[in-house]
């Protein structure tokens, strides 16, 4: 079953680096609306406090897939988005890199950044995306002189 709102889609998993100045770039004009939020995840350098090289990300794509057409139907049923865009990437992400990018379109920016927040909330609680900890690398593993 497909997505059953009019707002506009897209949503995009995959190990590609996410170009983010291309995306922000490939928006759609829309003059019905004047406010375009826009958010970029990035993999920090540690995870729960411990030092690491980046993050591995797998997922149940096709769940995934679902589960974000069923999160964009429900914020346009909260707030009037015209449209939302969702770009995660899969496999490993080094520390510094972007792993999410977001944007959402709606009339005001009140509402593109509370649908924002909210999908990005209701993903990490929803979606079946999972994340493993790369452990970063010994700086000296050989034996001192």
């Amino acid at each position: 079953m497909g997505p059953s709102s009019t707002v506009r889609r897209e949503v995009e998993l995959g190990e590609a680096p996410l170009d983010v100045v291309a995306l922000a770039g490939a928006r759609r004009p829309d003059i019905a609306n004047g406010a375009a939020v826009q958010f970029v995840g990035i993999v920090r350098g540690s995870e729960a406090g411990v030092d690491i090289a980046g993050l591995e990300y797998t997922a149940f794509e096709r769940m995934a897939r679902h589960q974000f057409d069923l999160l964009i139907d429900a914020a346009a049923a909260r707030w009037p988005v015209a449209a939302v865009r969702i770009h995660h990437r899969l496999g490993c992400v080094m520390a510094g890199e972007a792993s999410l990018w977001i944007e959402v379109t709606a009339p005001h920016r009140g509402e593109a950044f509370a649908a924002c927040q909210w999908i990005i909330d209701e993903m990490k609680r929803v979606v079946p995306i999972w994340k493993r900890a790369l452990p970063r690398p010994a700086a000296d593993a050989g034996p001192k002189p």
